[in-house]
């Protein structure tokens, strides 16, 4: 273990005997590190509220200020199951002491009166804890098996200094305010219900808005690059998605196959078990549907459906295609995880020697994306397959050419990249962009693969200089990734506060009175006819009122107009950018904003 992690490993255990002591009745399962901190999963019929919190980590500081040494014990497996049945931990340890594998070492931890069975590492005493905090409490069910037991999970995180806990602390707090189902729901930009589905998005007027131009912006792009736009079906025949792989080898994520009725009454008055129907259905004795969880398998057919010629390619097709992922529930998590979301998605077929420019081409396309909304900081990652893992398929000298490939395109962007084995696709080595958010978290957005494998498995050619048939390389890309997680994670990163050229509403007109009332509506006629979005506050509320909603609905400008204002065709114009803007003639603010969202700029904030 790092450090990092011996250190939130150490508190864990802390956190468990300060339970024991709190709650002697508790039954202990695991309490590993984690990314961000650490938890411990606990069996305990009290249900912990935020006020145990507070008592258990006071018990923890007393713990820690107790000073106490962790000290290996290392035993046989029969000396570990007497262990845990005299320390009465039975009830799930004895399970996690039978998933140690023969021959591998057993030890135990000790600190104080508590006793782990435990790998470890940790740190050497308990003082050397000097910044924890528990954070949260969830349900766990024991070995995340909704048939099994739930048990309650006590979330905490630890740093080696008590300012970078501060610093850690106030990022949670950012993304709890920037948090994307809050926003969106007092945005009204996405709707979730449970009589359409869990992980089933509405896209309200609001958030259409922001799709919308997010899928205008692309699309213009792609049309510079040579990009054909094409519309596939939500679905399609399961021997399509057995030839590309899909099926059955990820049927766990998939959406359960369709079948003809027809066939589902032969088989029921064949007395067909379900172990029997999903075994016709892997080995293909019977036909049936799928909601496709992929977009690639019908660009290929497109791409077969006619001859193609070297002076073809490279043909790149491009669609906003939907497609469908069974999540499990408690993976779901707003916009970001989901059961069907809107690729933007392309695959170009090219030959060997335009493989590095066709990379390039969708490297740039991706940069071209993070700098117009203003996201500069990002790392690359490229991910390679993992000699030892049977999920890769195709031949081994076509992986490593194509992981060359993915090797050079990444060393043009000027900028540092990772090789990660184990990240490719199934069918070939992938470029990832990693991007942090302005409080610092990391998000995993645009794609772009290279693919040997689906062009032999569907037989793919085009004839050669040579006037001979040959198989084209495939490469896959998506930019955004999602619209779903993409917008979720800009609701995030701009706290909903968008740029003028993507908010929902990009202006609000607010007259001062009745009597400026022909005026505002001119102004917002205007405005409409220039394709803003604006809105007109026709209410009765004191000016305060309407601008304070205007701010709370983060609208980029409000216009007020007032006598003064009208007599002179003026507005006062407050930004959510800079504030108050004072006054100016419409023509020059309508000039001003037409600019400002034809070039899609930035705002420039106002400071703190």
């Amino acid at each position: 273990m790092t450090p990092l992690e011996e250190l939130r490993h150490s508190c864990s255990h802390v956190l468990a005997t300060a339970m024991l002591r709190l709650f002697p009745e508790t039954k202990l399962d695991i309490g590993p590190p984690t990314e961000t901190g650490f938890y411990y999963d606990v069996d305990l019929d009290h249900k912990l509220t935020a006020e145990d919190l507070e008592k258990i980590e006071a018990e923890m500081k007393r713990v820690i200020e107790e000073n106490q040494a962790f000290t290996r014990q290392e035993v046989s497996r029969e000396e570990a199951a007497a262990i845990i049945k005299q320390i009465g931990q039975e009830r799930y340890k004895l399970g996690r002491l039978a998933d140690i594998p023969e021959g591998e070492k057993i030890s135990f931890y000790r600190n104080g009166e508590f006793t782990d069975l435990c790998a470890g590492t940790h740190v050497r005493y308990t003082k050397q804890i000097k910044a924890f905090k528990l954070l949260s409490i969830a349900g766990a069910y024991h070995r995340g098996d909704e048939h099994n037991r739930q048990l309650q999970r006590i979330y905490g995180t630890a740093f080696p200094t008590k300012d970078e806990l501060a610093a850690y602390l106030t990022q949670l707090e950012q993304a709890r305010l920037r948090d994307h189902r809050r926003l969106g729901k007092d945005l009204k930009l996405f709707v979730i219900d449970d009589a359409v589905g869990q992980g089933l998005v509405l896209w309200t007027p609001a958030g259409a808005v922001i799709r919308q131009e997010l899928q205008t912006f692309i699309a213009a792009e792609l049309r510079k690059q040579g990009y054909h736009q094409v519309f596939t079906p939500h679905i399609g025949r399961l021997e399509l998605y057995r030839t590309s792989g899909h099926f059955p080898y990820y049927r766990d994520s998939q959406y359960p196959p369709v079948i003809e009725r027809e066939t589902l009454a032969r088989l029921a008055h064949e007395g067909c078990s379900c172990a029997q129907l999903a075994n016709k259905l892997t080995e293909g004795d019977i036909d049936g549907y799928l909601l496709k969880p992929m977009n690639c398998p019908h660009h290929i057919k497109i791409y077969a459906s006619q001859p193609h010629s070297y002076r073809d390619l490279p043909v790149r097709l491009a669609e906003f295609g939907t497609v469908y992922r069974w999540e499990q529930s408690g993976e779901l998590n707003g916009m970001t995880r989901v059961r069907g979301f809107t690729q933007d998605d392309a695959h170009l077929f090219c030959t060997e020697e335009q493989i590095p420019q066709e990379i390039i081409g969708c490297l740039a396309l991706v940069k071209i994306i993070l700098a117009t909304l203003g996201i500069a900081d990002y790392r690359v990652r490229v991910g390679l397959r993992d000699p030892d893992s049977a999920k890769y398929t195709g031949d081994p000298a076509n992986w490593d050419k194509a992981e060359a490939a993915c090797r050079e395109a990444a060393k043009t962007l000027g900028v540092s990249f990772t090789e990660e084995p184990g990240e490719a696709a199934f069918y070939g080595p992938k470029i990832d962009f990693i991007i942090k958010d302005v409080i610092g978290r990391e998000w995993q957005l645009g794609t772009v693969q290279v693919d040997y494998n689906l062009p032999q498995r569907f037989d793919l050619s085009y004839i050669g200089a040579d006037n001979q048939s040959h198989r084209p390389v495939m490469i896959h890309r998506a930019p955004f990734g999602s619209m779903e997680r993409f917008v979720g994670v800009l609701i995030e990163h701009f706290a909903g506060d968008f740029p003028t050229w993507l908010a929902p509403e990009q202006v609000r007109v607010l007259p001062i009175s009745d009597k400026v009332g022909d005026y505002a509506r001119e102004l917002a006629t205007r405005l409409k006819a220039e394709n803003i979005r604006v809105t007109l506050d026709e209410h009765s509320d004191k000016l305060g009122a309407k601008i304070r909603r205007t701010e709370v609905e983060k609208v980029p400008y409000a216009l007020v107009v007032g006598g003064k204002e009208a007599e002179a065709r003026a507005v006062s114009v407050r930004s959510r950018a800079k504030g108050d803007e004072g006054v100016m003639p419409f023509e020059t603010y309508i000039e001003k904003l037409r600019t400002e969202v034809v070039t899609r700029a930035l705002p420039e904030r106002k400071k703190q």
